[in-house]
């Protein structure tokens, strides 16, 4: 296949750029059927979290423009966007697929949230057909080897995520989380994640809010009673937000949902108490000129990368042996897909060894006549016998090169038995339509 891996992330774009291109969750399906619909895409997927968005598309050329989808779906002009976007072809798309399943290209390595995203946007695709043959043995296989990064090392030895970096955030800045409160805006896994980090740092007041009331009380539920946070109504949720020290907020809206003006009416509610916004969430939920205020402290998401650098440092040797691990699932990846590529040449072999075994038994026609049926079925399978022994070197061959990647011995190959270059493309050679032995003598016993 020609595989394509294109997209923008934290590494390459800024926060105000993947805002732009954030696909909310209930939009995640019918935006990967525009991308399926693009002339040129076999198969596709879109990842879309608040760090990237990514697109993964089997194409029947490798010079397919999944870009201008990207640019003209959002809505950009494709010159301010192509400084930030990154693509991969083929071994490296797979490479990054891979590596990305793993978490060893998050903000924070090690966080285990982005195998959940990732296999998210696999059902996305797959429940409206936009994943099948190609890319269904690919993303498999990057499920598979993020599951054994994480059993055959320690990169998940510890708990870590986007949420706990900001739970981390909160506790240098306070010192104690202690006699704080929380306001926790969104009732997500982000969300949950955080609130539970909160806990366990003696966070004594938790409120929560959700647009959907239902999803806040269930969220609320999984705590023991003793710290289980309070759910606000999300009518309520200004007036909640003033009584906060800290508001960690992880929601779907596509428009900021706390202004400038709102923080200047939080400061005056609280005397001019100090008011610490974490925003996690992409697009942003509080304008950027929150920050301004005095009394205010905004980070977002991309704020939080000084903290995650940390993590990174502590986990370079963790990282080390995930990414030996990453090495060697690509590698077993491209072995299995090399071998599938060369199954129509070995059909083509069988078909060209049936050939001449049927040719040879017509020329054979007269002389074999005579044969009685027993006899004629015991040369039969002494036939077939033959020449699956003397193809069987030259099978175990193609297999050896085709996991070797060596490609000159598969065109030796061919042409030692005039095989053609891109069986796939031949149309099914046609048996010769001569009788076999037993009905040969049948006919003239």
């Amino acid at each position: 296949m020609n595989l394509i891996l294109l997209g923008i992330n934290h590494k390459t774009a800024p926060i105000e750029l993947r805002e732009r291109v954030a696909i909310p969750r209930d939009r995640l399906a019918e935006t990967t059927r525009q991308l399926a619909a693009v002339t040129g895409i076999r198969e596709s997927m879109i990842l879309s979290t608040c760090n990237r968005v990514e697109i993964l598309a089997a194409a029947d050329s490798p010079d397919a423009r999944i870009d201008h989808f990207l640019a003209e779906h959002f809505a950009i002009d494709p010159v301010e966007l192509a400084p930030h976007i990154y693509q991969f072809h083929d071994v490296a798309a797979v490479r990054h697929l891979f590596r990305v399943a793993a978490s060893l290209d998050s903000m924070v390595i090690g966080e285990s949230q982005i195998l959940g995203q990732v296999k998210d946007a696999y059902n996305a695709g797959r429940e409206i057909g936009a994943i099948s043959t190609e890319l269904e043995p690919l993303l498999q296989s990057a499920f598979a080897a993020a599951k054994k990064v994480r059993s055959e090392t320690e990169i998940g030895s510890t708990t870590v995520s986007i949420a706990s970096v900001a739970v981390d955030l909160a506790r240098k800045i306070f010192g104690s989380l202690n006699g704080k409160t929380i306001f926790l805006v969104g009732a997500g896994k982000m969300s949950e994640l955080a609130a539970r980090h909160l806990v366990a740092h003696g966070a004594s007041t938790i409120l929560l809010t959700n647009r959907t009331r239902e999803r806040a009380d269930a969220m609320a539920a999984h705590f023991t009673v003793s710290v289980r946070p309070q759910v606000v109504a999300w009518e309520s949720l200004h007036q909640a937000a003033s009584q906060a020290d800290i508001v960690i907020t992880s929601t779907g809206a596509p428009h900021p949902i706390f202004t400038r003006e709102h923080a200047h009416g939080f400061l005056q509610k609280r005397r001019n108490r100090p008011m610490f916004f974490i925003d996690i969430a992409v697009p942003r939920d509080v304008e950027p000129a929150v920050n301004r205020l005095e009394g205010i402290f905004l980070y977002d998401i991309d704020d939080l990368q000084s903290v995650a650098a940390a993590h990174l440092a502590e986990r370079t040797r963790e990282a080390a042996d995930a990414e030996a691990v990453i090495a060697a699932e690509v590698e077993r990846f491209q072995q299995r897909q090399r071998t599938v590529d060369i199954a129509p040449v070995i059909v083509a072999l069988q078909q060209r060894a049936e050939e001449l075994r049927l040719a040879e038994m017509r020329r054979m026609h007269a002389r074999l006549a005579a044969l009685t049926p027993e006899q004629s079925s015991a040369i039969e399978a002494l036939c077939r016998s033959m020449i699956n022994k003397l193809l069987h070197p030259t099978l175990q061959a193609l297999k050896h090169a085709a996991r070797t990647g060596d490609s000159d011995r598969i065109a030796a190959i061919r042409a030692e038995w005039s095989l053609p270059e891109n069986p796939a493309s031949e149309p099914t050679p046609t048996p010769i339509e001569s009788p076999d032995l037993v009905a040969l003598s049948r006919g003239h016993s």
